[in-house]
């Protein structure tokens, strides 16, 4: 089986692949209130844990280990290849180490030089993230092209894919948790809320006003980029990820497809085309 990881600055996701994979479910659109979207192929298991960048490789080890014996697994003895993606470089070192201290197989760290199989048209193609990369290959594998991933985590970025499969480009903005933190840590007289749909668009009080504010404002943000990408783009299918995707797509107006383990699913895809038979 397949150990992927995905590290972000904020969350680090955690995901088994079977080798021996079934049909994925149908794919659901989005509606006002999100039915749990279907599990990519193969996707066993799943973990999110908080990202630690002081972590050692045998605290790294340490940690999977003990959330496969959670589930009844042995480590040692269902992992057989390991796929890595990370924005944090120590985190990346560590891991590295660690697949080769702790197991004995084919390992793949998505990053410059490696072939994802989708043309990079990025000025400097090195300077595009490796989830980036990820999700463009996922997104194109399951919807096609055009298509549009908005992925909600440190940042929030979005990210166009044309319709013969290459990855053109994006935006990046302040992530909704950064930004939040930012409003508390400047305003003192507010005070830390529940992200959650209000009863009304109008707040009648300041935890209503800080919740409108917050999802239908980046719901908003997200519409006014996405409306901008498909201005150039044409028609597209716009798919959410990231950890508060949930949280804020259904209170926008493009996103249809929702999809918390594309990382995982793309980092699959290049792992399978750089070690095929792994």
């Amino acid at each position: 089986m397949l150990l992927a990881i995905d590290v972000g600055n904020t969350e680090t996701v955690v995901g088994l692949f079977s080798t021996q994979a079934g049909d994925r479910p149908a794919p659901k659109a989005l509606r006002r209130v999100p039915p749990a979207p279907p599990e990519p192929v193969g996707l066993t298991h799943h973990w999110r844990l908080s990202t630690v960048d002081v972590r050692t490789a045998d605290e790294h080890a340490l940690v999977l280990t003990e959330l496969f014996g959670l589930d009844g697994l042995d480590i040692v003895d269902v992992v057989s290849g390991i796929a890595i993606t990370s924005s944090v470089p120590r985190v990346t070192a560590a891991l590295r180490q660690m697949a080769t201290a702790w197991f004995d197989v084919p390992c793949l760290v998505l990053e410059p030089g490696v072939r994802s199989g989708m043309p990079i048209l990025y000025d400097n193609p090195r300077e595009v993230g490796a989830d980036r990369v990820a999700n463009a290959v996922g997104a194109y594998d399951l919807y096609g092209g055009p298509c549009i991933v908005v992925d909600m985590g440190t940042a929030t970025t979005f990210d166009a894919i044309s319709a013969d499969g290459a990855y053109l480009g994006g935006a990046i903005a302040p992530g909704v948790a950064i930004s939040m933190d930012a409003l508390f840590d400047h305003a003192a007289a507010l005070r830390r809320v529940e992200l959650v749909e209000p009863r009304q668009v109008i707040g009648k009080s300041t935890v209503e006003s800080i919740q409108s504010g917050a999802l239908y404002g980046f719901a908003g943000q997200v519409d006014g980029v996405c409306r901008r990408f498909v201005g150039e783009l044409g028609p597209s299918s716009v798919i959410a990820t990231g950890g508060l995707a949930e949280v804020v797509a259904p209170f926008s107006e493009y996103i249809e497809h929702l999809e918390p383990w594309l990382t995982l699913h793309g980092l699959r895809l290049v792992y399978e085309r750089n070690l095929p038979g792994s």
